[in-house]
């Protein structure tokens, strides 16, 4: 689970009063379970707790520390800081196949929100079982779209061969409305940014486009004593370029890439204010902290939301 963002889009609804903005993922849509605590349930659909972890940031550690996430602590892997999906991928794929070189991996971000839970276990189930199949592949999960969202990212596949799963062909991030609305008449799906794929087949991918940092960071992960391990990375953090997975790693190994289409189940990465105030008016979102109970109240979006359309109403009429 990818957990060490800092949703810099989304403050204006995660800042509090006192003036400190929380990252999505450790916020909630009912004020109860976190958005990573779904994240946790959703990864039970695949995983026992053992066998799901997380990788979070060191200078979030006041949110994730206390959470009662029902996974073993040694599974929160820590970078000092976030370097972009690209780094957060890699970091905690490095730790898992030095723990198990065999293991296949289902990569899901821990900030999104899902009506129809089922409808998305029955793909992720689906995608692990076309990874045992084909290890040579990463199967990309593509969610059916239920409107013309110019703000979220595409994907467009040609078939191939069997259903549900397509050759991908094309990636657009953010097009216009009219261009959005033309590809899903192509069949193109949203990019939910959750796949499916082998651990040394993903190893081989950064391998080829960043041998250097691979080797660095495998180094620094594989150092016998803990704290020799801490110091490594945070010299090589202090140095490290931005990267994103998609454009930087995935988007540049097209050969690898299959999408599988997941049918509608009212998905939403909740990546913008706009986002957030549309899921809860459509779909009454309420979280349902399946990964794990907890007495804290954590900051409730949808109250937030409901506060900031409320204002800007207020303020339309002034």
């Amino acid at each position: 689970m990818l957990a060490g963002g800092n949703g810099s889009r989304l403050r204006a609804l995660t800042t509090t009063a006192s003036g400190v903005a929380i990252p999505k993922q450790f916020c909630s849509l009912s004020g109860q379970g976190s958005l990573l605590h779904d994240a946790v349930g959703r990864a039970r659909a695949v995983a026992d707790p053992e066998h799901i972890c997380a990788i979070v940031a060191e200078d979030h550690r006041r949110w994730w520390q206390p959470l009662q996430l029902g996974i073993p602590s040694a599974n929160l892997i820590s970078q000092p800081r976030n370097r972009g999906t690209a780094n957060g991928i890699l970091l905690p794929l490095l730790h898992i196949v030095h723990r198990d070189p065999e293991a296949t991996l289902l990569v899901l971000p821990s900030d999104h929100y899902v009506r129809d839970e089922d409808v998305l276990a029955d793909s992720l189930r689906s995608a692990m079982a076309e990874v045992a199949r084909d290890r040579s592949r990463v199967i990309l999960l593509g969610i059916t779209p239920e409107e013309a969202d110019p703000e979220l990212g595409y994907i467009v596949a040609e078939n191939d061969g069997r259903p549900g799963i397509g050759v991908v062909s094309e990636f657009v991030e953010k097009p216009s409305a009219a261009t959005a609305r033309a590809l899903i008449g192509r069949g193109g799906v949203w990019n939910s940014f959750i796949f499916a794929a082998g651990g040394q087949e993903l190893l081989r991918a950064f391998e080829a486009r960043c041998p250097d940092l691979l080797d660095e960071m495998r180094h620094a992960v594989t150092s016998a004593e803990s704290s020799k391990r801490q110091a490594r990375l945070a010299q090589l953090y202090d140095r490290l370029p931005e990267l994103d997975f998609s454009r930087d790693i995935l988007q540049r190994s097209p050969q690898l890439l299959r999408v599988m289409t997941v049918p509608a189940c009212g998905w939403s990465d909740l990546g913008t204010p706009r986002r957030v105030v549309e899921t809860v008016k459509r779909f009454g979102a309420q979280s349902g902290a399946a990964g794990g109970t907890q007495a804290a109240t954590f900051l409730n979006l949808a109250a937030q939301s409901a506060r900031a359309t409320a204002r800007l109403s207020l303020e339309s009429r002034i």
